[in-house]
């Protein structure tokens, strides 16, 4: 009996010390050199496969859904307005596309009419609205306003008419939004020259035909 005690005492002694040797060897940091087996995925492949396998967080609730839609328009947007930015064709608009448009824009852009100011004046009149005079709030609403209406409509008239006769002019085979093109260039002249999108190409006062002669 007394041997058969020694013998599992030694067997369970071996054991411990085998476990033990076992653990510091999966805690000791490998070798310089040394690569692990194939199909075990190192640390960082680890971490990527993890990432990979984790769950998209859905939003709970109709707030949080909101949320996430309006963020991801806004960077629509921003990356909308900062290609705009940029004088290239790929990173405009479907209705700012083509050459009619190229045109209608650079001959806005190359003059200085009143239209663009529509802006300054709108603030002006909102201005004077809120003067405790009612002669000045009379002069704004009658006189200053009707007469910018009036000018706006002037110069658009003549501007999308030589929009039209231009385009028809450089290019008669054009057919790329062509159709709208005047009504383009009015839309265009009424805004303030700093806000204009696409960005203007031409200086007030510039040949803006010379980029369209063939």
């Amino acid at each position: 009996m007394g041997v058969f005690r020694r013998r599992s005492a030694s067997a369970s002694q071996e054991q411990v010390m085998s476990n033990s040797t076992k653990s510091e060897t999966d805690k000791a940091p490998a070798r310089k050199g040394y690569s692990p087996k194939k199909g075990v995925p190192t640390p960082k492949r680890k971490e990527a496969a993890r990432e990979l396998r984790r769950p998209l967080s859905a939003p709970k609730t109709r707030r949080e859904a909101y949320k996430l839609m309006w963020e991801r328009e806004r960077r629509r947007r921003q990356r909308e307005r900062a290609g705009l930015v940029k004088p290239e064709d790929r990173y405009f608009r479907p209705q700012d596309l083509g050459p009619a448009r190229a045109l209608a824009r650079d001959y806005v852009d190359s003059r200085r009419t009143l239209s663009e100011f529509f802006l300054y004046f709108s603030l002006a009149i909102i201005v004077l609205m809120f003067v405790p005079v009612p002669e000045v709030q009379l002069f704004a609403a009658y006189v200053v306003w009707p007469m910018m209406m009036v000018t706006i409509v002037i110069e658009g008239f003549f501007t999308a008419r030589r929009v039209k006769k231009l385009i028809a002019e450089h290019y008669p085979k054009e057919t790329e939004n062509v159709r709208g093109s005047g009504m383009y260039a009015v839309m265009r002249q009424v805004q303030i020259r700093k806000l204009r999108l696409p960005k203007p190409r031409v200086n007030v006062g510039d040949d803006f035909l010379a980029k369209h002669r063939r």
